[in-house]
């Protein structure tokens, strides 16, 4: 199985200087907890509804008035569709991301996969590596 069999292709993506409230209102829109962050299609970075919430609510910052750009985790890990199922968990698990944004040969975003698009095609190896994405970390 490859990434382009269990992505969910052409994603919500927003600009670096996209409003907070506007990234949120994709997220909702698009049920979806991230939203890639392009320039001339290209991810640049990638913002999360956890990233809102803790880098912005928690620290006290009015999420209304920031943008992509000053939350977004970068840089962003991305792959290509022909990428195999298990060179994705791999990446998954050592980076410790529930995420992968998809490219095309241009470096232009066409997908993404999610953690729980993985879930779906479980088996041990699978339940392994969705075991160690989700394994708590320092944090950052």
């Amino acid at each position: 199985m490859e990434v382009k069999d269990l992505m969910t292709a052409d994603p919500a993506c927003c600009d670096p200087d996209t409003g907070l409230g506007d990234v949120a209102k994709m997220m909702l829109d698009n049920d979806c907890g991230a939203i890639p962050v392009v320039e001339d299609g290209k991810p640049v970075g990638i913002v999360t509804d956890r990233d809102i919430t803790c880098r912005a609510v928690a620290e006290g910052r009015n999420p209304l008035e920031m943008t992509a750009s000053e939350i977004m985790s970068a840089p962003v890990d991305s792959v290509t569709a022909d990428v195999s199922l298990e060179d994705l968990c791999e990446l998954m698990e050592d980076e410790q991301i529930r995420r992968v944004v998809v490219v095309d040969e241009e470096g232009r975003v066409c997908g993404i996969v999610a953690q729980a698009d993985i879930a779906e095609y479980a088996d041990d190896e699978v339940a392994e590596v969705v075991e160690k994405i989700s394994e708590p970390t320092e944090q950052r």
